[in-house]
Protein backbone atom coordinates (compact mmCIF):
# COMPACT_ATOMS: atom_id res chain seq x y z
CA UNK A 1 0.00 0.00 0.00
CA UNK A 2 1.36 3.42 -1.08
CA UNK A 3 1.97 5.87 1.36
CA UNK A 4 -0.33 8.93 2.01
CA UNK A 5 2.77 11.22 0.76
CA UNK A 6 3.57 8.72 -2.34
CA UNK A 7 0.18 9.05 -3.47
CA UNK A 8 -0.29 12.32 -3.33
CA UNK A 9 3.08 13.02 -5.30
CA UNK A 10 1.42 11.00 -8.04
CA UNK A 11 -1.64 12.60 -8.03
CA UNK A 12 -0.67 15.21 -11.06
CA UNK A 13 0.85 14.22 -14.90
CA UNK A 14 3.96 15.78 -15.50
CA UNK A 15 2.18 18.51 -17.40
CA UNK A 16 -0.31 18.87 -15.33
CA UNK A 17 2.28 20.11 -12.68
CA UNK A 18 4.17 22.19 -15.50
CA UNK A 19 0.54 24.30 -16.13
CA UNK A 20 -0.07 24.46 -12.75
CA UNK A 21 3.79 25.83 -11.61
CA UNK A 22 2.93 28.21 -14.65
CA UNK A 23 -0.64 29.53 -13.46
CA UNK A 24 1.23 29.90 -10.26
CA UNK A 25 3.43 32.62 -11.77
CA UNK A 26 0.39 34.60 -12.75
CA UNK A 27 0.58 33.44 -16.94
CA UNK A 28 -2.52 33.19 -18.78
CA UNK A 29 -3.73 30.19 -20.49
CA UNK A 30 -2.32 31.66 -23.76
CA UNK A 31 1.28 32.49 -22.14
CA UNK A 32 1.05 28.52 -21.32
CA UNK A 33 0.02 27.51 -24.56
CA UNK A 34 2.51 29.74 -26.25
CA UNK A 35 6.02 28.55 -23.52
CA UNK A 36 4.68 24.70 -23.93
CA UNK A 37 4.26 25.10 -27.75
CA UNK A 38 0.27 23.35 -27.16
CA UNK A 39 -3.14 24.49 -28.18
CA UNK A 40 -4.82 26.50 -25.82
CA UNK A 41 -7.44 24.34 -25.37
CA UNK A 42 -5.19 21.77 -24.45
CA UNK A 43 -3.84 23.99 -21.61
CA UNK A 44 -7.60 24.33 -20.59
CA UNK A 45 -8.52 20.51 -20.69
CA UNK A 46 -5.19 20.08 -18.38
CA UNK A 47 -6.56 22.34 -15.76
CA UNK A 48 -9.93 20.94 -15.73
CA UNK A 49 -8.50 17.16 -15.36
CA UNK A 50 -6.59 18.59 -12.45
CA UNK A 51 -9.57 20.23 -11.38
CA UNK A 52 -11.89 17.02 -11.58
CA UNK A 53 -9.17 15.28 -9.76
CA UNK A 54 -9.20 17.38 -6.91
CA UNK A 55 -12.68 17.69 -6.17
CA UNK A 56 -12.54 21.44 -7.07
CA UNK A 57 -14.56 24.06 -8.78
CA UNK A 58 -11.83 26.25 -9.74
CA UNK A 59 -8.71 27.09 -10.91
CA UNK A 60 -8.22 29.09 -7.14
CA UNK A 61 -9.24 26.52 -5.22
CA UNK A 62 -7.06 23.93 -7.43
CA UNK A 63 -3.89 26.13 -6.20
CA UNK A 64 -4.59 26.13 -3.25
CA UNK A 65 -5.71 22.35 -2.67
CA UNK A 66 -2.48 21.63 -4.21
CA UNK A 67 -0.49 23.91 -1.91
CA UNK A 68 -1.93 22.44 0.60
CA UNK A 69 -0.81 18.71 -0.52
CA UNK A 70 2.53 20.13 -1.36
CA UNK A 71 2.01 19.34 -4.70
CA UNK A 72 2.83 23.04 -5.85
CA UNK A 73 5.27 25.31 -4.40
CA UNK A 74 5.13 29.28 -4.74
CA UNK A 75 8.99 29.34 -5.25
Amino acid sequence: MLSERAHHRSLLTGREREIFQLLVRDNSTKDISLQLKINEKTVRNHISNTIQKLGVSGRSQAILELLRLGELSLD
